[in-house]
């Protein structure tokens, strides 16, 4: 979104790699309307189901399986899977991960997601075909194998 609404601007943002170019003031309709279209294009919206070699997860029904056998996780387990398995190679910040997942009024600190990739990685050991990497001083992302 931009107060500037001359060709050359818009030129300029479609070059650097922008999706859409919306000119202030956003009628919020046009907004929703833009996103909904977006969504349908990438089909994240239809994307309940994730299926990388021998690991199925379902959104609808939170489960995970693997080579398939089901697997217990718990609701912040299976959202933090989800996230990362729908984003592969997507690096999250704890933060963002925190943010995202947990009470603004957390006393937890950052660190605890540590804890959930930890149980994670431990009950995805079966499932060659994702990892779980660290990437150093950032936070966390799926690889698909």
């Amino acid at each position: 979104m931009t107060a500037k609404d001359d060709f050359a601007s818009k030129k300029i943002g479609f070059k650097i790699g922008i999706d859409d170019y919306m000119v202030k003031p956003v009628d919020l309709e046009e907004l929703l309307l833009r996103i909904e279209a977006l969504l349908r294009r990438a089909k994240v919206a239809a994307t309940k189901h994730i299926e990388i070699g021998s690991l199925t997860l379902d959104a609808e029904e939170r489960t995970v399986t693997v080579k398939g056998e089901e697997i217990a996780l718990t609701a912040r387990e299976f959202n933090l899977l989800y996230k990362l398995l729908s984003y592969p190679k997507k690096t999250f910040t704890r933060s963002q991960l925190m943010d995202e997942f947990w009470d603004a009024e957390t006393t937890s600190g950052p660190r605890v997601v540590d804890v959930y990739i930890t149980k994670l990685r431990d009950r995805l050991s079966g499932c060659e075909e994702i990892e779980i990497q660290t990437v150093h001083g950032m936070g966390y992302k799926a690889v698909i194998l």
